[in-house]
């Protein structure tokens, strides 16, 4: 099967190739959005995962549902980094970029650092698709590409004629190449085929002809890596050597379900979904919709308000109500929200954000739905609010979500983003049962019962499920006297209700805020909230072993603040907070505690790299943040100023681009 080299009767290579150990590595696939990268992406985390590796997955989806092939638009990668250490991000840039086309490579190529290497499907690289995104000439045959490692592999062909045996039509066997793609990065890194086999076997296995086109593809990939003699060198990267335990790759929206489905097995209550599907969110729907069997109810309504309708309808008959949207859908759920604020029901509500305002970039990642989830409401108005650090942190912070929700019957906001939804890492099963029960009480027949009678501690109103015999009451979305629940419009009592729900949700115990500060020295504070922990932790992992005193720490309660916020921020002498937003954070920190946050914006629907980060501390340090942040808003101006392209601008006009 290769170009230039022979397999044995059992298949060994005649010249096998040298194998490398490394660290860690990155590989990026890319291709147009109906080539199967992700699958493929997704297949590769598998096997690294199995084997026992540190991973960190990134997807990136086009916007485009259905973009012209072949163009830029239409874009699709997965990234993955996997190491033989414990790791924080999906890594800054590939070492190896598969693509799939032209528009695969031009998209990408210069997020590789030079000496990495490229991997071209040569078959799709004819003059139609070059033209689609503007090469003149073809990169694979120019020197164009000389500052990489470029392997030119026919994958089309090869795999056509993997599947010629089985009389695979045309259109089959072009589908395949991605499997092709993943048998070859399996040799090249040692991974064995036996369970991405098994997988394609079992997805198609109403269509064994497909599966079996798939299969032979694998293998053909496979079988080319180690009968060529092109590729010079395999690589190995160890296990990685994690915490004992029992372990599964997991993504945010996959552990945001599975949290939800264990809250409901430790309250023993029903949990109802009442969504409408929206990117990036939709997952959290798909992954509930399974579990039935755990007393898990999952409708999809017509739309955002019908969704939030039912799930407070559920709570308010006792279940555990929840909805899921992106920022778009939070807007249209706001009246519904303050609605369950004023009746005082537990629900939980998830944001996973993207790129706004409006539609904005549905695909991608964005911090800036902090202010909105806060104070998106008409009148006082308060909800506690979570924001979990990573893909598997997403699973504690949904049972600690619903443990707020029923302890202190209040709505409770989870902030995810795309970046931690659709990432993925390794995540070690935790025993269920050694999580303290969550307990919902409900008033009984016979016992004094109030709907806004209080308990003393957590301000939670009493709950009576609808239908109790002599527990009848009204409640609703008009202002209600305290205790009776009777309809007020007396002015001292909203001022005391409004008091009351606002004290309830900021009386919450919430765990102090950690500080990561080895060196107990540093008088820099990297402070993060969502998908900048790992960006953050890494860059910090790198200064320290360059000899800088930095420390760390991260925000998952939003509202309230852990009670030593004031005090850890005191601590420092400079706090810089990097945040995908315009610094909605840093505006809540610098009113509340009166402290000069330091704050570092990028809006670009990408989480920010290690390498900003790394930058960033540098900057902090020698006293020139500020100014890179004018620079920004100069470049703005300037861009405003002009009908060119703004990325023009940044080499025209000031050198200085959005990353700056």
């Amino acid at each position: 099967m290769g170009q230039n080299g022979t397999a044995n009767g059992d298949g060994a290579a005649t010249n096998p190739a040298p194998r490398q150990k490394l660290e860690k590595v990155v590989i990026r696939f890319a291709g147009d959005s109906g080539d199967g990268m992700q699958l493929t992406g997704d297949r590769f985390t598998s096997e690294a995962a199995l084997f026992g590796n540190d991973l960190a997955t990134q997807p990136n989806y086009p916007a485009e549902i259905r973009a012209p092939q072949g163009t830029l638009p239409g874009v699709s990668s997965f990234q993955i980094q996997i190491a033989d250490y414990d790791i924080l991000t999906a890594g800054d840039r590939p070492d190896v970029l598969v693509a799939m086309n032209p528009a695969a490579l031009k998209a990408n190529v210069s997020d590789l650092p030079h000496g990495g290497l490229i991997i071209a499907n040569s078959d799709e690289f004819t003059k139609r698709n070059l033209a689609k995104v503007g090469y003149s000439a073809n990169p694979l045959e120019t020197d164009e590409l000389s500052d990489y490692v470029v392997q030119a592999v026919p994958m089309t062909t090869l795999t056509l004629g993997a599947v010629e045996s089985i009389g695979a039509t045309k259109k089959d066997g072009q589908r395949a190449k991605n499997m092709f793609a993943l048998g070859l990065l399996s040799w090249m890194y040692g991974r064995e085929l036996e369970h991405s086999e098994s997988f394609i076997r079992e997805k198609f296995s109403r269509k064994p002809d497909i599966a079996e086109a798939n299969v032979l593809a694998l293998k053909a990939g496979w079988y080319f890596g180690e009968t060529t003699e092109a590729f010079a060198t395999t690589y190995e990267v160890s296990p990685a050597k994690l915490k004992t335990g029992e372990y599964r790759q997991i993504s945010g929206n996959t552990a945001l379900a599975y949290g939800l489905v264990s809250a409901g097995h430790l309250s023993d209550i029903q949990v109802v979904l009442g969504t409408y599907p929206i990117t990036p969110a939709s997952d959290i729907l798909h992954e509930l919709s399974k579990h039935k069997n755990f007393n898990v109810l999952t409708f999809q309504a017509e739309d955002e308000i019908a969704g939030i309708g039912a799930a407070i309808g559920a709570s308010y008959g006792g279940a555990l109500g929840v909805t899921s949207t992106s920022g778009p859908g939070i807007s249209l759920k706001s009246e519904a929200i303050g609605l369950a604020v004023m009746t005082e029901l537990p629900l939980i509500v998830i944001d996973v954000q993207r790129g706004g305002p409006s539609t904005g970039l549905p695909t991608k990642t964005e911090q800036a739905d902090l202010l909105q989830a806060l104070f998106g409401r008409n009148g006082e108005s308060p909800v506690a609010v979570l924001a979990p650090r990573s893909p598997s942190d997403c699973f504690d912070i949904a049972m600690e979500a619903a443990r707020i929700a029923v302890h202190y019957h209040t709505p409770v906001m989870i902030l995810s983003d795309g970046a931690i939804a659709n990432g993925s890492e390794p995540w070690r099963i935790p025993d269920v049962t050694s999580y303290e029960p969550i307990r919902h009480t409900f008033a009984k027949t016979g016992e004094p019962f109030a709907p806004y009678a209080r308990d003393p501690e957590t301000l939670a109103r009493q709950f009576a499920i609808p239908g109790t015999p002599g527990l009848e009451h009204r409640i609703g979305g008009l202002e209600a006297a305290n205790g009776s629940g009777n309809i007020s419009y007396e002015p001292k009592n909203h001022d005391l209700m409004v008091r009351l729900r606002q004290e309830k949700v900021a009386g919450i115990k919430v765990p102090d805020l950690e500080v990561d500060d080895p060196s107990g020295e540093a008088e820099l504070l990297m402070l993060g909230w969502g998908s900048s922990y790992g960006p953050i932790g890494e860059a910090c992992r790198r200064a320290r072993r360059k000899g800088i005193k930095v420390a760390q720490a991260h925000l998952r309660n939003l509202n309230p603040f852990p009670a030593n916020v004031g005090e850890v921020l005191a601590k420092y002498s400079t706090v810089v907070l990097p945040e995908m937003n315009l610094g909605q954070l840093a505006l809540l920190l610098r009113g509340k505690y009166l402290v000069d946050i330091q704050s570092v914006t990028k809006v670009e629907g990408m989480a920010f790299l290690a390498d900003e980060v790394e930058g960033i501390i540098d900057a902090a340090l020698d006293g020139t943040l500020g100014e890179k942040e004018l620079e920004k808003a100069k470049f703005a101006r300037l861009a405003a100023a002009t009908i060119e392209d703004p990325a023009a601008v940044a080499d025209d006009a000031t050198g200085v681009g959005a990353n700056a």
